[in-house]
């Protein structure tokens, strides 16, 4: 027997669960819609409903109780500025699971969760919204003074997005005027660079050159000087061949000298 055991097992650990839901509970939460298995769906629908019944009251306990559970600062700013406007009238039942059969691989049974509120199409076998008449006018009236009181804050909650929309639009007017202030700018820089850059390159060339021909008509003098030298150079060798073969021809000379 399994009593006082209430809630969902997920055949995972007590961690490991309460990461599971609080997973699912952001996605819900920021698409509005997923599909899971049907026991995940309906432990989901116990985790998730009492978090968004929070975003009536919007108050900073209420949004850090909120962050507690679901650990991402944009799902509660989505819950208590968007999915709160939405379910502003409604007691309860904030959320609406759908079966879709079994999955092909494990045969488990899955399911679509819903936010009510978002889904405008409602599932086969839902009431058309007509509701019978009693002789209870009592509750008429309570309900239209409801519905009355409640007017304002909806007008209110859609002139707010409204104005939320229009302020949106002039910052991605401004963003592009700025982005295309930036890249003529950037197109006017570059052009300067490139400028500058063929101007140096054309000094360095002109000086490249004037170094070249330097070099080149000094290498053209030391041609000519060691041409000259070695012209010279025979000359004398021949002088001095010439002076011996004359002594070697005169014998009476050499004994003379001797």
């Amino acid at each position: 027997m399994r009593h006082s055991k209430k809630g969902f097992k997920l055949n995972r650990t007590s961690a490991h669960r309460k990461a599971t839901l609080t997973a699912l509970s952001t996605a819900l939460i920021r698409h509005k819609r997923i599909e899971t298995t049907l026991t995940k769906a309906k432990a989901l629908r116990m985790h998730v409903e009492p978090i968004i019944n929070r975003a009536k009251e919007d108050t900073t306990h209420n949004r850090r109780q909120a962050f507690r559970y679901l650990g991402d600062k944009y799902a509660v700013t989505e819950l208590f500025t968007d999915v709160a406007g939405k379910i502003g009238d409604r007691p309860g039942g904030y959320t609406r699971i759908v079966k879709l059969g079994q999955r092909a691989g494990d045969s488990a049974e899955m399911a679509v969760i819903e936010l009510v509120d978002y889904n405008d199409v409602k599932p086969d076998g839902a009431s058309t919204g007509s509701k019978k008449k009693t002789r209870r006018a009592g509750r008429s009236r309570g309900k239209s003074t409801a519905a009355s009181a409640a007017a304002p804050a909806v007008q209110e909650a859609d002139e707010a997005t409204e104005a939320a929309v229009d302020v949106t639009e002039d910052v991605v007017d401004t963003a592009a005027e700025v982005a295309e202030e930036v890249v003529e700018k950037a197109a006017e820089v570059a052009e300067d660079v490139a400028e500058a850059a063929a101007e140096v390159a054309e000094e360095v060339a002109e000086a490249a050159t004037e170094v070249a021909e330097d070099v080149v008509e000094a290498a053209a003098e030391v041609a000519e000087d060691v041409k000259d030298a070695v012209a010279d150079a025979p000359a004398e060798d021949d002088a001095e061949a010439a002076d011996d073969e004359k002594a070697s021809d005169d014998p009476d000379e050499e004994e003379k000298k001797g």
